[in-house]
């Protein structure tokens, strides 16, 4: 199908971790000299580098509209894929790929989009200090950084993912909200007004008909805040949560 007759995806219907994944398959599967194009809530750049560090120099990426909700990129498949082969780990991000204004940003959002027990493999011409120890600050006690080879011009290493403890004694309960009589889009801006809401120090409880994970993985890319998840109720029918903004 042409790019002219393919509407462009508008994946903000879909919460960040689905539309990452149906957005690297798409690519995967895209053959050589074909496009898609997808509409997003925030500037996907991340995505881009993340194309290149799997794929290789094959990806264009053109901004049809850029700012607030509504960015447009349409994406071309340049050659057949050039990248590294990996099988063990979630992602792949080379470093030597990416423009070092945007390296903290793009490693720390895909590594906030992955999933408990998940691996990123980064790929470096040496290893990567100022990545490793703001690793070290941001992710105390949650993350395994295990060097795999460290050779001159070619270091990597594997950043396992684990799980955040729970919210603790000392959060405090400023509210609680039940998202089940909701649509699905009403209930995510339910969990994001309130956790912005919340000052260091206080917590709410969320309540929903399904376990509401991906909500933690978006928190996790894109919110700067420490903050706790802690499990209450684990289905099948009512999931319920503690969400809170730590005090570090």
């Amino acid at each position: 199908m042409s790019q002219s007759t393919r509407e462009a995806l508008d994946v903000r219907v879909f919460v960040p971790i689905e539309r990452h994944r149906m957005l690297l398959k798409m690519f995967a599967e895209l053959p050589v000299g074909d496009t898609f194009s997808f509409i997003n809530d925030h500037d996907p750049l991340p995505l881009y580098y993340e194309f290149r560090s799997i794929h290789g120099d094959v990806v264009g990426w053109d901004y049809i509209a850029r700012g607030g909700i509504d960015w447009h990129v349409k994406v071309t498949r340049l050659e057949a894929s050039k990248g590294r082969e990996f099988s063990d780990v979630s992602t792949l991000m080379d470093l030597r790929k990416i423009a070092p204004a945007d390296l903290k940003h793009v490693v720390f959002h895909r590594y906030g989009m992955m999933e408990e027990g998940g691996t990123m493999e980064i790929v470096a011409c040496a290893e990567p200090l100022e990545i490793r120890d703001e690793f070290r600050q941001k992710y105390a006690g949650q993350h395994v950084w295990a060097v795999r080879q460290n050779e001159p011009g070619d270091y990597v290493a594997h950043i396992v993912k684990q799980t955040r403890g729970p919210a603790g004694p000392g959060s405090t309960i400023v509210a609680e909200h039940d998202a089940r009589p909701y649509e699905p889009a009403e209930r995510h801006d339910i969990f994001f007004n309130a956790f912005a809401a919340l000052r260091p120090g206080e917590a709410f409880v969320f309540v929903n008909d399904h376990d509401p994970k991906p909500l933690y993985y978006q928190i996790e890319a894109e919110s700067s805040e420490p903050f706790s998840w802690e499990y209450l109720e684990s289905g099948p029918e009512r999931w319920t949560v503690r969400v809170a903004k730590r005090v570090d």
